[in-house]
């Protein structure tokens, strides 16, 4: 990789001719393929932009020019082009660089993105305040098609348009045509397009007809129109420039040499632009090109045949989702399930193919798919809509006003709940108990086990008002008999007389082991599963209040407003002891890394526990 190994910045790549070009995007290719496939990330969309990235770096002069990469999983490239490449085997790793743009690791990052859909709102923001301040800078956003299924992306068109704020925006099309390309003529009006004289000449021959004697604006106005006629014809560019913005394209995303030279010519405009290029998702790999859904997103594999390197010996939360909705709508014709681009994440696929017309994928588009969830139930139906719990904080508003204000009876499952490791500070869950333990009428459970989770799901179909099931992605087999899990109830799993260990979901079983821990230091702890974290269990906290056992909460998700903050809350109003303490995320971003070490960090593993709590245990005997 001699090419890349030579790149210590975009000026680098400005150098290299059209070949060169070439093999870079090659080197580029093996380097991420290699790297992923030991680490896992997002493959197939990475290599699908690799061209682009080296034509966006010769053509514009980062971080002066400031690109905005739309959700951030693009962006390999893009980190080996601007001085990461010496880091660059940490992908995603503790103490690594992160799989998404990481404004700490480099200043050709800008923001820290991982949500989609929100990058021609930034890069429109980055652009007004280049105005203001007198600079000339060029602002790009890069987006994927995908991410235009989110109307985020139409509100901040509409506002550059209504403006015409001058702003490119760089369309990867790599799924989707928004057009179908319809031969020679349409292959020569986008180079046409892609030239600023060709707008400079449209306007000249307008102005020529206007001048003709009493028919000359009428004339103009055929003509332009019939030319305009054929270019939305043509390209499919129509809804783009209904909402202010110049469209060019399409053009071959894997070509460097006209992605440049379009990319310089867009440079000239002076009103916002659309660049629209075609790319092949997972180029460059075999088996990413023809199953690029299954390589978006995935754990370390072997190259030469795609098999994972370390099979995991939990079930998958996903499966355990979509196997038990699949039963729940046969025996309830009422039940539907939806999901917003996220069918196979979320275990939806089987009951896609199962029951079509009950399937419903919005596409990345949250807050339209909670108001629709609403529509659905109030129309007498029972919807299930899964999503990753960052994914659900985009949607809080259409959870108060549209679902909980009304009282309908849908249900979000909220998957990826609490810490989810090597993605990091963009996707972790854990604020799940802060949005939804405030909101009045909710329902709000977090089973601690495959089997409980299948059971939730049963549960609240029976519910009259709205719920929330939040669950970690990892699917984790039962490991405890007991009662079954009930809304309003607790589950005592282990009986002690010095402390209360108050948990739910995949924070129980690091009770159990803390309880454990404890024992060894003389202190004998009740374990108790909270998974009805609202209604909590007002009988089960009385009765520890009554017999002096002293309560410490834990948790996976951030401390303020919590789940713990509720039951101090809780504690005061019952006029009871509030816990002794509460141990989960501080105020802070936790950023990517494994798991069991990010907890360890956070002061959550049993062995840390156990040392605060036996502490805390021995500070109040000190005191009485």
């Amino acid at each position: 990789m001699a090419l890349l190994e030579a790149i210590e910045g975009p000026q680098d790549v400005k150098k290299l001719n059209r070949q060169e070009c070439e093999e870079l995007a090659a080197e580029l290719r093996r380097a991420i393929i290699t790297t992923v496939s030991r680490q896992g990330g997002h493959l197939a969309s990475n290599l699908g932009i690799v061209e682009v990235t080296i034509a966006l770096h010769r053509a514009f002069a980062s971080p002066e020019d400031q690109l905005i990469f739309d959700v951030g999983h693009q962006v390999y490239a893009h980190k080996l082009l601007t001085g990461r490449q010496d880091r660059f085997q940490t992908l995603r790793s503790y103490g690594g660089i992160s799989g998404f743009p990481c404004r700490a690791e480099s200043p050709h990052d800008l923001f820290d993105t991982g949500h989609s859909s929100t990058a021609i709102s930034m890069a429109l923001g980055l652009a007004r305040a280049r105005d203001l301040s007198g600079e000339t800078r060029h602002v790009v956003a890069v987006v994927g098609d995908g991410a235009l299924t989110g109307g985020m992306c139409y509100e901040a068109m509409n506002d550059a348009g209504n403006t015409h704020t001058k702003l490119i925006v760089v369309l990867n099309d790599n799924g989707m045509s928004i057009s179908k390309n319809v031969g020679a003529l349409s292959d020569t009006l986008k180079h046409l397009r892609a030239s600023s004289s060709w707008y400079a000449k449209k306007k000249r021959v307008r102005r020529c007809l206007e001048r003709i004697p009493a028919v000359g604006k009428p004339v103009a106005r055929v003509i332009m129109g019939a030319i305009d006629m054929v270019k939305t014809v043509t390209t499919g560019g129509g809804l783009f420039e209904a909402l202010g913005f110049r469209y060019l394209g399409p053009f071959d995303g894997h070509n460097v040499e006209e992605l440049t030279h379009v990319f310089e010519e867009a440079k000239a405009v002076t009103e916002p632009v659309i660049i629209h290029v075609l790319t092949q998702k997972g180029k460059g790999y075999d088996l990413a090109e023809q199953k690029p859904e299954k390589y978006h997103g995935i754990a370390p594999f072997r190259v030469e045949n795609g098999m994972k390197r370390k099979i995991s010996g939990s079930r998958n939360a996903a499966v355990t989702v979509g196997e038990t909705l699949c039963a729940l709508a046969e025996e309830d014709t009422r039940v539907v399930a939806i999901t917003a681009a996220m069918k196979e994440g979320v275990g939806l696929s089987g009951f896609a193919d199962r029951y079509p017309e009950r399937f419903f994928d919005v596409g990345i588009a949250e807050e339209h798919a909670l108001s629709m969830a609403a529509g659905l139930a109030r129309g007498g139906m029972r919807p299930y809509f899964a999503v990753y719990a960052t994914f659900f904080q985009r949607a809080f508003d259409q959870l108060v006003h549209d679902v909980a204000l009304q009282g309908v009876p849908v249900c979000i499952l909220a998957d990826h709940a609490g810490l989810v490791g090597d993605d990091g500070k963009t996707h972790h869950g854990v604020l799940a108990g802060a949005m939804t333990l405030p909101v009045p009428g909710l329902t709000v459970l977090a089973p601690r086990d495959t089997r409980d989770l299948a059971g939730a799901i049963r549960l609240v179909n029976s519910l009259p008002g709205p719920s929330v099931i939040a669950f970690p992605k990892e699917g984790i087999e039962p490991y405890a008999e007991s009662g079954s899990l009930a809304v309003g109830h607790w589950q005592t799993l282990r009986k002690g007389t010095d402390a209360a260990l108050l948990s739910f979901g995949r924070m129980v079983k690091t009770a159990l082991r803390t309880a454990e821990l404890l024992n060894g230091k003389g202190v004998s702890a009740a374990v108790v599963d909270c998974a009805s974290l609202k209604p909590m269990d007002r009988d089960c906290l009385r009765r520890l209040s009554r017999d002096g056992i002293p309560v410490f909460t834990m948790e996976e998700e951030q401390k303020t407003c919590g789940f713990g903050a509720e039951v101090a809350r809780l504690s005061t109003e019952m006029g009871i002891a509030p816990p002794a303490g509460i141990f989960g995320i501080g105020d802070e971003f936790v950023p990517h890394g494994d798991t069991e070490l990010l907890l360890r960090d956070a002061g959550l593993s049993p062995e840390s526990l156990a040392e605060r709590i036996f502490a805390r245990l021995r500070e109040e005997e000190h005191v009485e």
